[in-house]
């Protein structure tokens, strides 16, 4: 497995003091989570993560929930869960439990241990997402739900606001459209501009200022159109698919 936390058992032993420490504001550290996780024993981590989500003295923590994402992420990925009734949705329900996760971590005390998962929990949610922007009206409801969802556990990250803002256009929600491109331009903002985002976050973007592009030129901004390029000029002009955009709106 990729990230650090299921490299192989033995680093288990190595970082569990780690772990220890790292959610000692906690009431628990649990240990019994990691285990299980590292251990791929998915669904009994599961069982126990959220049993900690439901008892009073934990339900506030929020490793569980984290727990709960990530056995639901890699589950999605595995054909016997992915033929199973209770998990066929293991990688929206994934998405969901990052965004309850996010919640109870609000001073984001444990979400930059964990920029491994996020970042490829952005690329496989943003991937979904495009696929279904770009297949039109019929799939638009998904698509905007899954750039929702990436709002939810990583606000931080300019592009789902961007598509979810453009799905909402699509979808006759203007209103909240233009909410979401508010927040976009915030998160673009304190972010600093494109250049400094991680390389999954770049990606979505350089999709999304093309596609916002498009939406801007077919609503007849051409002059917002080129705007909206001009934001991805320095990051992405080495890229063949938006230099030829970029073009497109010269």
């Amino acid at each position: 497995m990729k990230r650090i936390y299921t490299v192989a058992a033995s680093a288990l032993l190595a970082f569990l003091p780690l772990t220890a420490t790292t959610v000692l504001a906690q009431s628990k550290p649990y240990e019994d989570l990691l285990v299980k996780y590292v251990d791929e024993k998915y669904e009994d981590c599961i069982v126990k993560a959220e049993r900690y989500t439901m008892a009073d003295n934990t339900k506030k923590d929020a490793l569980p929930y984290l727990y709960m994402s990530m056995c639901l992420f890699e589950m999605s990925k595995i054909p016997k869960f992915q033929e199973m009734e209770d998990y066929k949705n293991a990688d929206r329900e994934a998405l969901k439990w990052a965004g309850k996760y996010r919640k109870k971590d609000k001073d984001l005390e444990f979400f930059h241990d964990y920029d491994d998962y996020w970042g490829e929990l952005n690329s496989v949610a943003q991937e979904s997402g495009l696929i279904s922007y770009e297949a039109g009206p019929k799939e638009m409801s998904k698509a905007k739900r899954n750039f929702e969802y990436m709002t939810r556990y990583y606000p931080e990250n300019p592009g789902p606001w961007l598509m979810l803002a453009l799905a909402q256009y699509k979808s006759n929600l203007v209103k909240d459209g233009d909410l979401s491109l508010a927040e976009y331009k915030k998160a673009m903002d304190a972010a600093g501009g494109v250049a400094t985002l991680p390389e999954d976050q770049k990606k979505l973007m350089k999709s999304a200022l093309i596609h916002y592009a498009e939406y801007l030129d077919g609503k007849g901004d051409r002059s917002g159109a080129r705007t909206a390029m001009e934001t991805g000029k320095d990051a992405f002009m080495d890229d063949p698919e938006f230099k030829g955009a970029y073009a497109s709106f010269q």
